[in-house]
């Protein structure tokens, strides 16, 4: 074997040796946290890599009660709604802003981007305010507009970047056939951004789906709380009498459908985030 061999197989091992160690410093988290939630009450601080048995109650605890299934209907509803309005006011704003030229076009997108740069807590207190003055205060309207605020801004960011790539033969063929700016954004555009709108939507479902600190401070009764409350909010005393079973159980629930999401649209979401051209 040749030195210059020799130099290629060994970065082609230690690639795949970082490879490894991302994934499993990736992945371990929540394979920790499945097999802890098959493990009885009593068998819960021994560390084991494989369970000995697969016990349900912990997950029987969790959806015995009622006011976790409740969490995770607001959840979905909620989250779903954000994604709905973000992407409705996204694509429209990105046409506006990515093929509309008029003065001061910068100037707004980057006031887009400094608004979604706001850490939540410094803008609780204002917010706060202004959900108690349109009355949503423990309501899911209320945590839909405050998602939205901060959803939106890398929503159009993202979808006015994309639709700038977008050929402008498009556009012109579709002025030429009389289509007005609605019909040309939602039958001449709309097709070509599905992999654009499918990473903003899933990111901004996540977003919404693991969102705390809203939540807590905008729901006050066990009927509108959203899941990641609900799991913060089980009951417990010190650290070693919190029921981790049943909290582990409860985090992979809410886990699970994340990455049914990722999986599923795997493919659109890697198209969206490497799309620099459009295929005549």
């Amino acid at each position: 074997m040749t030195s210059r061999q020799f130099s290629k197989l060994a970065t082609r091992v230690g690639f795949w040796c970082l490879v490894a160690v991302v994934v499993v410093i990736s992945v371990f988290p929540f394979y920790y946290a499945v097999i802890t939630s098959f493990k009885p009450s009593s068998e819960l601080f021994r560390v084991e890599l494989w369970p000995s048995q697969a016990d349900l109650s912990n997950y029987i605890q969790v959806f015995s009660q009622s006011s976790f299934i409740k969490a995770i209907f607001n959840s979905v509803l909620i989250a779903t709604s954000v994604v709905f309005i973000a992407l409705l006011f996204g694509i429209t704003a990105s046409y506006a802003l990515g093929r509309v030229r008029f003065r001061g076009r910068s100037t707004v997108l980057l006031v887009i981007l400094g608004v979604s740069m706001f850490p939540q807590v410094a803008v609780l207190s204002g917010l706060f305010e202004v959900i108690r003055g349109l009355n949503l205060y423990n309501n899911p309207l209320g945590l839909i507009l405050s998602y939205t605020i901060f959803t939106l801004p890398f929503t159009v960011w993202v979808l006015t970047t994309f639709m700038k790539q977008l050929p402008m033969e498009l556009e012109e063929a579709a002025i030429m056939d009389g289509a007005t700016p609605w019909v040309t954004i939602t039958r001449v555009f709309l097709p070509l951004m599905w992999p654009a709108m499918a990473t903003t939507g899933l990111l901004a479902f996540i977003a919404a789906w693991n969102e705390f600190l809203f939540a807590l401070t905008f729901t006050l009764t066990d009927d509108q709380r959203t899941v990641p409350v609900a799991i913060a909010l089980l009951s417990g005393g010190s650290a070693y009498e919190l029921p981790w079973g049943p909290i582990m159980a409860a985090s992979v629930i809410v886990t699970v459908p994340l990455v049914v999401l990722v999986i599923i649209f795997q493919r659109r979401i890697v198209s969206g985030l490497t799309a620099g051209a459009v295929k005549g």
